[in-house]
């Protein structure tokens, strides 16, 4: 087990970690208090102690609500050495957890993508045996790295469980239960988390009004669904970027305006990815931008946006917000980049509401304990999430609400 916490990158003075991991108590109450199925599991993993004696490396973006998660693992007996992601971490939270001597926190606020490889570098010193990986980049260092002693893992997002099948595919020597193939994460996290959470981080960054704008949703997978939706209901017109011609139709079908990204970029006010690939915005597609077009990205990586492109052709950025930056490009036109390109829901807002992530949770934490306790019943590489974890999610979930009627 590891000795004295770390919070790498902070370096606050005594008094100013105090505070921090004060505030942070505060916010972690709150959201414990809503996930009643990562309490009910914390309770089981007390008794049963699943996790004894393991390590476990995580990226998982941190705030209050993977604290709970947290939590849940410790009680079950594992050490956690923790990262998040560029933009996304809550530093009161890290500081809180922080505090904690068998919990290690590398993240903070600020972090750049050269600072977060180099606390992934660091995740994997530790020599975790497990992984909870969000985009799979603990996973792709683990394959090119040699000696890992690492049994399992699990994947939250898209955009991982696109690296684990195409760069990553045959390369894995060991399981990867991937959560968000889950119908409970599709269903639930993605058709109903994501779009009121974006909408939620374009207000607090712009303060701008949705209705009677034009969006440009890029990618009709079930986040981008979710998001185009919540617009329409909010009085926006939404254009749609699909290349799968199957979701290109049906959002056609739901009276959406379809077309390729070029066409979009020329007629929205607000262009948002949501594709979990890079690339979807090139430096070609900005040209086309009308003055005063605001870029933001859902997506885990920032690269869905061509950002250092955009920096390289402007002519001068100026930061007009705490999360807007202003790009001028050659003959006078402005791009306003919200939260530096990365995920816009986390970066200026609080992510996925806390009830939704208590399923996405609950789901992660049956699946490594699942994998801990025989990771031979699991193919090596990807794996969807087990049935019957879906179903006893499911169940424990219904148990929950006031909506569901229970016989007496």
């Amino acid at each position: 087990m590891s000795s004295a916490p770390e919070l790498a990158g902070l370096e606050p003075s005594r008094i100013e970690s105090a505070a921090l991991a004060d505030a942070g108590g505060r916010v972690l109450a709150w959201t414990r208090t809503n996930m009643p199925l990562l309490a009910g599991l914390r309770s089981a993993f007390e008794r049963e102690r699943p996790l004894e004696g393991r390590r476990i490396g995580m990226c998982l973006h941190v705030e209050a609500k993977t604290a709970v998660l947290v939590e849940v693992l410790r009680a079950g007996g594992a050490e956690v050495v923790l990262t998040g992601s560029p933009a996304t971490t809550d530093d009161r939270v890290a500081a809180l957890l922080a505090q904690d001597g068998d919990t290690r926190v590398y993240a903070r606020k600020a972090d750049t993508m050269d600072d977060h490889h180099g606390h992934v570098a660091r995740v994997l010193a530790s020599e975790p045996d497990l992984l909870l990986d969000n985009g799979a980049d603990l996973i792709a260092a683990t394959v090119a790295a040699e000696g890992a002693r690492v049994t399992a893992a699990t994947e939250e997002t898209t955009s991982g469980r696109h690296r684990l099948l195409g760069e990553l595919a045959g390369r894995i020597a060991f399981p990867v239960i991937v959560i968000n193939d889950s119908p409970i994460k599709l269903l639930f996290e993605n058709e109903h988390g994501i779009g009121p959470a974006v909408v939620d981080g374009f207000l607090r960054a712009t303060n701008s009004l949705i209705a009677a704008k034009t969006f440009a949703v890029i990618g009709f997978g079930s986040c981008g669904r979710s998001l185009a939706r919540t617009l329409r209901r909010l009085g926006a017109s939404v254009v749609v970027v699909e290349r799968d011609p199957v979701r290109a139709l049906e959002a056609a079908f739901e009276g959406m305006r379809v077309t390729s990204v070029e066409r979009a970029a020329e007629l929205a006010d607000v262009v948002i990815t949501v594709t979990g690939r890079p690339g979807a915005v090139t430096t070609d597609v900005m040209s086309r931008l009308r003055d005063g077009a605001v870029l933001a990205n859902v997506g885990h990586f920032s690269t869905e946006i061509d950002v250092p492109g955009l920096e390289q052709i402007a002519v001068r950025r100026d930061e007009v917000r705490d999360d807007v930056t202003a790009f001028v490009l050659p003959g006078g036109r402005t791009v306003y980049l919200l939260a530096r390109g990365e995920m816009l829901n986390l970066a200026a807002a609080s992510g996925h509401q806390i009830q939704i992530m208590d399923l996405g949770f609950a789901l992660q934490a049956h699946s490594l304990r699942a994998l801990a306790v025989d990771p031979t019943a699991f193919s090596h590489g990807y794996n969807p999430v087990p049935p019957e974890i879906d179903r006893v999610v499911a169940e424990e979930a219904l148990a929950t609400l006031s909506t569901v009627e229970r016989e007496p």
